[in-house]
């Protein structure tokens, strides 16, 4: 299969609208970002514009809706407008927004995705990832019973399968075979409530927002006239009646099972937060968002766990493409502290390296006297090193340039590393490199095992006269 390449759009657009739990005017903008970036909101209110990733870690509440926080950092009911965005093929994408909430528009993601789509798709030049399911992962929530299972597939697909037990609305299943389908088939789904949960929003008044344009409503109970007086003031309606199909009325159903394409549309927006395009079939029982975020953050750590230990595969015997001649003329280290012997692949965006780690090194002598073992400090070094070619291959002149660290995160040892072995680094971007600044994951192996990993951020810096 041939590879595809990731998407952004073309230019940036703006939409407005009210958050439904907030009842707060809220103006959302879409912007166009480079390679590798990914989905962010950025919070365009607050102090310093700060931005929070589209990241299943992210997840702190699923009550109504999935929200994500980082550093106080709040987004509330992220699904719809990244299920648009996936919808779409899109891989990158800004969110400015001037409030925790997204508008919720009609209740469905079809508002995002005519605003995605006016300000056009456009690829970019690196390879889409996508992870591709080789066996059946998995999630069951044992005291609701909802489950997701994801299996092999030629393509992403999703069934929902949904069960309300009530008499108004039943069971009712919906599949998604194309996700290119995801405009015609799911978009237009709008979000629905129960009426019991509604008379429960308006006593914690958490419907401020509300419009009976916005939100299907199933009548489950009998509409008493306390609840009904209610209902005419949250929604500026003068009167509020039950259709023959049991919802309340100004509303009339796409499909006759829109609430389970809604629970569709909100599985892959929440599926969105494993970062990675899935190559795989959904199967989702009983879905919302607990289960669905829970599912997210476990496929999130199976994809983060087999890109980790993915070796690369290096052939000793074949000419390295740089040797330790052409390594120093970009690394201003020199022995004894120049860590790194080959480098094998290196591309604009990753670079594998090289370390024989033989008995005559210095550090030997003293780390330990009878059981020599590389210090942890200095394999996070080597890969840092490994990162500085792939950093500082970027400017024409490298000799004029010196690389400094600024950040080690998440850094994990996992064997020894002795005398004799063969150390292999693999480093990659994270993000773009941005004004001199490089953030990589990088990943050593030796002996067919991953030994130590990190994350690095570094800057170039250009050296003084």
């Amino acid at each position: 299969m041939m590879s595809k390449k990731q998407k952004t759009i073309q230019k940036e657009i703006s939409l407005s609208g009210v958050g439904l739990h907030t009842g707060n005017e809220v103006t959302m903008t879409f912007k166009p970002t480079s390679e590798n970036h990914g989905f962010a909101f950025k919070r365009v209110d607050l102090e310093g514009s700060p931005t929070i990733e589209a990241r299943a870690e992210y997840v702190v509440n699923t009550q109504r809706g999935t929200n994500i926080e980082k550093n106080g950092v709040l987004i509330q009911t992220s699904e719809h407008v990244l299920a648009a965005a996936v919808g779409l093929g899109i891989d990158n994408l800004l969110i400015e927004i001037n409030a925790s909430e997204p508008p919720i528009m009609d209740g469905s993601s079809k508002f995002f995705v005519k605003a995605l789509e006016k300000a056009g798709i456009k690829e970019l030049n690196a390879d889409a990832e996508e992870y591709i399911v080789k066996e059946v992962i998995s999630y069951k929530d044992e005291i609701t019973g909802s489950e997701i299972i994801l299996m092999p597939s030629d393509e992403y697909q999703v069934t929902t399968m949904v069960d309300f037990g009530t008499k108004i609305l039943g069971t009712q299943n919906a599949t998604l075979n194309h996700i290119t389908d995801f405009k015609k088939e799911i978009a237009d789904a709008r979000t629905f409530s129960f009426l019991h949960e509604i008379e429960m929003l308006l006593e914690n008044d958490l419907i401020k927002g509300g419009d009976l344009n916005n939100a299907i409503v199933y009548v489950d109970k009998e509409l008493s006239e306390k609840t009904m007086q209610k209902l005419k003031k949250a929604f500026n309606k003068d009167d509020i009646k039950i259709k023959s199909n049991g919802i309340l009325d100004n509303l009339n159903l796409h499909w006759a099972n829109e609430a389970a394409r809604h629970k569709l549309l909100d599985v892959i927006g929440d599926l969105a937060l494993t970062g990675t395009k899935i190559r795989g079939k959904v199967i989702a029982n009983k879905p919302g968002h607990l289960v669905n975020t829970q599912f997210a953050k476990k496929l999130a750590k199976i994809i983060k766990l087999e890109k980790r230990n993915n070796i690369p595969q290096v052939d000793l015997n074949e000419a390295p493409l740089m040797d330790i001649q052409k390594i120093m003329e970009i690394l201003p280290h020199r022995p004894p502290f120049l860590l790194v012997d080959r480098i094998i692949e290196l591309s604009d965006k990753h670079v594998v390296g090289m370390k024989n780690v033989s008995m005559n090194e210095d550090f030997f002598i003293g780390h330990f006297p009878g059981a020599p073992v590389m210090p942890g400090v200095l394999q996070i070094e080597a890969m840092a090193q490994c990162g500085g070619i792939l950093v500082l291959s970027t400017v024409p002149d490298p000799e004029n340039y010196l690389t400094y660290f600024m950040k080690i995160d998440k850094v994990k040892f996992k064997q020894k590393v002795l005398p004799g072995d063969t150390l292999i680094f693999k480093s990659e971007l994270i993000t773009p490199i941005r004004r001199g600044i490089a953030h990589m994951q990088a990943y050593g192996y030796a002996n067919g095992k991953l030994v130590v990993e990190a994350e690095l951020m570094a800057k170039i810096s250009k050296r003084k006269e």
